[in-house]
């Protein structure tokens, strides 16, 4: 009990220390980066893409969140820089051909296809964007050929599919870490201010019926759907006016100026009636 003379209480028995906050199990987050999708959190299963980042994602979550931003009440922070489904390049993975064992949590599903190495987050794994082939960072440095000098930045090609590639664009790192997701993260920013300015569909679509070519309105006066009746109706028309106007005196004709050239009005006699001046 303490305090009866017995024993003497030090601080350990009186004083209750802070308990420790819960760190999260680094194997476990590991884990949910390599097997499970960044936005959905469920498994991943193909197709798969990844972004400029280097998360992956399963491609009908991507989809879903570019169709509704509120699919996911988190998709703004995982992936708000993703745009379009240009912004993700469709992964070339190669299956896993071993059975997966019983007690096994950490079976990698995919491998890379020069070492045989599983994609489960023990190795760096790195993505070429131009293909989308998935490859282990060592089995790409033992192929790659080394650039000779005075060569500068000198294309590679892929090993998987033949495709010509640069090492210093082209490659990006699947789930990198902190240091390197930053620098990732500033070429991806960089990369998009150098992008031209999208031309605005805007003003095309507000531009009237005035804006059109003289072309486009003469075709479209002359619709080659008027039917052969409304033709005929029309030319009956234009006949009878003819006949009518033949059949008039000349005093009446004279009111419509037939056959004698039109006075040039001036601002005395403008709008007035000047037959007989």
């Amino acid at each position: 009990m303490g305090n009866d003379g017995g024993s003497i209480p030090d601080r350990r028995d009186l004083v209750r220390n802070k308990p420790k906050a819960e760190q999260a199990d680094k194997a476990n987050q590991t884990r949910a980066r390599w097997f499970s999708c960044a936005l959905s959190k469920k498994p991943l299963h193909q197709p798969i893409v990844s972004c400029a980042l280097g998360k992956l994602y399963n491609k009908d979550a991507i989809i879903e969140y570019l169709l509704d931003k509120s699919t996911y009440g988190d998709g703004d922070e995982i992936c708000g820089h993703i745009r379009s489904l240009k912004d993700v390049t469709t992964l070339s993975l190669t299956p896993n051909p071993a059975p997966p064992s019983e007690d096994a949590d950490d079976h990698a599903q995919f491998i890379c296809p020069l070492t045989l190495k599983g994609m489960n987050g023990v190795l760096p794994f790195v993505y070429i964007s131009t293909c989308g082939c998935v490859l282990s960072l060592a089995g790409l440095k033992n192929v790659s050929a080394s650039p000779k000098a005075g060569d500068g930045d000198q294309l590679e090609v892929c090993p998987q599919c033949a495709k010509k590639f640069s090492r210093a664009d082209d490659v990006l790192t699947l789930n990198p870490p902190e240091d390197e997701l930053e620098r990732m993260r500033d070429t991806m920013v960089r990369k998009r201010l150098a992008e031209p300015p999208k031309k605005s569909k805007k003003r095309k679509n507000a531009a009237g019926p005035e804006d059109e070519p003289a072309s486009k309105k003469k075709s479209a006066s002359l619709n080659p759907g008027i039917s052969a009746a409304s033709r005929a109706v029309v030319s009956s028309l234009a006949m009878e006016e003819a006949k009518r106007k033949a059949n008039m005196s000349e005093a009446v004709k004279s009111l419509y100026g037939d056959g004698k050239p039109k006075r040039k009005e001036t601002f005395m006699t403008m709008n007035t009636f000047t037959r007989y001046a």
